[in-house]
């Protein structure tokens, strides 16, 4: 199926918020990637705040489509965690998604309008909650032992899954990644 022109758009606009955040590009950019003029855009998103509303709710409707088929597909609460960081781990090392669209957009909150920042705290409240879900499965199951109760766990390792995508970009080391939150794993194992 052919990708329409809208889903080009946001696709290239996806990869801009990636390499460089949301003041990093403009439409002349995504114009110039997609190879229609910038009025062309205008007709899809009137405005980079429109556009990056439907781009925020698309990566993070992906996103809950994601963890909802690991768990659909790992019955095991740490599996489902181990799961998630693997995702991101096979992301940043073969370069297909090297950064959370989110996480990036996070890092300019204050600059962002204010729809655009409601939808990126909303994808890390979507992501914390579902991460307590499994730590608390896995505690109840016997096979996590928690330090913390399971949304403090979940507030933890969220930050480090993030913290671990900023420290293998700047050190331009994606193995990185895997020695950083690898150890988090371990640590909650019972």
């Amino acid at each position: 199926m052919e990708q329409t022109t809208s889903e080009k758009i946001l696709d290239i606009a996806q990869s801009l918020v990636i390499a460089g955040g949301y003041n990093g590009f403009s439409y002349a950019d995504i114009s110039e990637a997609v190879g229609i003029r910038k009025a062309s855009i205008h007709h899809h998103f009137p405005t980079k705040a429109e556009l990056m509303q439907v781009l925020v709710d698309r990566y993070t409707q992906r996103a809950r489509a994601g963890l909802k088929a690991i768990g659909a597909h790992v019955p095991d609460p740490a599996g489902q965690l181990r799961a998630y960081l693997a995702y991101w781990e096979k992301c940043i090392l073969d370069a297909s998604q090297p950064f959370c669209v989110c996480a990036m957009l996070a890092g300019e909150m204050q600059m962002l309008p204010a729809p655009v920042a409601l939808l990126v705290q909303a994808h890390f409240e979507t992501l914390a909650a579902w991460l307590a879900s499994a730590l608390k499965a896995g505690q109840d199951a016997r096979l996590l032992r928690l330090d913390k109760t399971p949304e403090e766990e979940a507030d933890m390792l969220m930050a480090c899954v993030h913290g671990a995508m900023l420290s293998a970009r700047a050190l331009g080391n994606p193995g990185l990644f895997a020695a950083i939150v690898g150890p988090q794993l371990e640590r909650l194992k019972a």
